[in-house]
């Protein structure tokens, strides 16, 4: 999950951005079923809740909700305050997840699977880029990394590289799956995302365009 943007002045009310917020955690939640559908490889987070998955049993998706909980509350020592956007990526994101694997079969041919992961990505891209421009507040996970990076002075890309490969090698340590999914993940997502973001982005009185 992607860093929230620089905050800047927003003068629209929070309850027209709220429907941009919900669609976006929604689509989120989507894009992850399908990465998860595809089987060949997820982003750090995803491989750490699949994981936790096999351990415990639990839908992926209560197991998304779960850790962003757990990480929510390492935001009370770096002194870092939810928004609406953090609470609802907390809740929108586990449920979507679920409700999408609920309905979507997963694929045994390679060709669908490789459709899969790629229309994962690039919805995923989108997604984050619309709760990220609702401006609602970052996700638990961002929230954590700038928070750590605020109160220590360390480096963003430091710190990120370094939660991202812990979270990753745990969750390949309890079954997650790492694969081309996740090199694919790493190398699109920034770019997708950062090219998404101007037509979705809360500025002044209307979305930037």
């Amino acid at each position: 999950m992607l860093a929230a943007l620089n905050p800047v002045p927003v003068t629209v009310s929070p309850l027209r951005r709220v429907p941009q917020l919900i669609v976006g955690l929604w689509l989120y939640g989507a894009s992850m079923a399908l990465q998860l559908r595809a089987t060949l490889g997820l982003e750090p987070w995803g491989v750490l809740h699949e994981g936790l998955t096999e351990l415990t049993g639990l839908s992926f998706g209560t197991i998304t909700s779960l850790v962003g909980a757990l990480v929510l509350l390492c935001w009370i020592p770096l002194r870092q305050r939810p928004g609406v956007g953090t609470v609802a990526n907390v809740l929108v994101i586990g449920v979507a997840v679920d409700v999408t694997l609920a309905v979507l079969p997963g694929p045994a041919a390679l060709l669908p699977r490789v459709l899969f992961l790629v229309t994962g990505v690039a919805l995923n891209a989108l997604a984050a880029a619309t709760y990220i421009g609702a401006r609602l507040g970052p996700g638990p996970r961002d929230g954590l990394t700038t928070g750590f990076c605020a109160r220590t002075g360390t480096s963003l890309r430091l710190v990120r590289t370094v939660v991202e490969v812990t979270v990753l090698g745990v969750g390949w340590l309890l079954g997650g799956t790492i694969g081309v999914g996740t090199v694919l993940y790493a190398v699109a997502i920034g770019p997708l995302t950062q090219a998404a973001l101007p037509l979705v982005t809360w500025v002044g009185s209307r979305p930037a365009s």
